[in-house]
């Protein structure tokens, strides 16, 4: 309830004559330097809507006195990096990517705008540094379906994978489920563990590789080390796209999983292809 303004007993300071259950509010005045901060703060705000773009109206926002547009100057300033980037990209067009991985200048320039490219176009399936995830392949390695030098990895770039392009690199494992039994499978797949290391079942191995010659050497290479020619993958090492796991293998004996790739000669200029090229190429220190 309102009582008079009176001076509190203790600290000596007038109240505001609010009192609520036995408390009495002090009229305590904001400090000086904080009050000055504060219309400081508020004369700033009046000036800044006057000469900079501000508020809006019915046809359009005040533009201010200083006539500032930040859209405006961002396009200025990316004219500006293109104009800079054009002696590079003219570079580029006349030179083939292993020109330019012999051009330290050249280079520099590829592997940074190739990682920006990559980010923007394959981290999404690829992960960023080319480091794979799920189903996709990891980049980052040596270990190439369809070959990791500069020109095959612009082939494989420009046209993609199994993806219906006339240029496209294609080649299908056959869904072996339809082709041998299920005991025969379980003996191939014994043998292709048994090429990476893993000890098993030695008569359903020597039985699986004699199956394994007869159906899946002319792919993987009778050494299962795998034929890039083809797009197979190597057998004998612990990089497995699919899993490597014994349930995992059958399962893409008796129905393959076939991966595809878009064919980026469609949606990304030849520059940009060639800084790309570039750029996986170093991931993996390339072939």
């Amino acid at each position: 309830m309102p009582t008079k303004v009176e001076k509190d007993a203790f600290t000596g300071t007038d109240t505001t004559g609010h009192e609520w259950d036995g408390i009495k509010e002090l009229n305590t005045p904001l400090p000086k330097w904080w009050l000055y901060t504060f219309y400081a703060s508020i004369l700033f705000a009046v000036v800044w809507w006057v000469l900079y773009p501000s508020w809006p109206g019915i046809n359009g926002y005040a533009k201010g006195v200083l006539g500032s547009n930040q859209r405006l100057d961002l396009d200025h300033r990316m004219a500006e990096a293109k104009a800079a980037q054009a002696t590079y990209y003219d570079r580029l067009a006349s030179a083939s990517v292993a020109e330019i991985n012999q051009d330290p200048e050249l280079l520099n320039f590829a592997l940074v705008g190739g990682q920006v490219a990559f980010n923007e176009n394959c981290a999404g399936c690829h992960a960023l540094g080319g480091a794979g995830q799920s189903i996709y392949p990891t980049l980052a390695d040596d270990d190439w379906l369809w070959g990791g030098t500069l020109e095959a990895i612009e082939q494989t770039i420009n046209y993609g994978i199994r993806n219906g392009h006339e240029q496209a690199r294609f080649n299908e494992m056959p869904a072996f489920g339809e082709i041998l039994e299920p005991a025969q499978i379980e003996d191939v797949t014994d043998y292709v563990l048994s090429l990476g290391g893993t000890s098993g079942n030695a008569e359903a191995a020597a039985r699986g590789q004699a199956l394994f010659a007869e159906n899946c050497a002319s792919c993987h290479g009778d050494d299962g080390k795998g034929l890039q020619d083809m797009g197979a993958p190597n057998l004998t090492d612990p990089i497995w796209l699919y899993g490597s796991q014994r349930p995992q293998i059958v399962a893409q004996i008796v129905k393959p999983r076939q991966g595809v790739m878009p064919a980026w000669s469609t949606r990304l200029d030849p520059a940009t292809i060639k800084l790309l090229t570039v750029y996986v190429h170093s991931l993996g220190g390339g072939q």
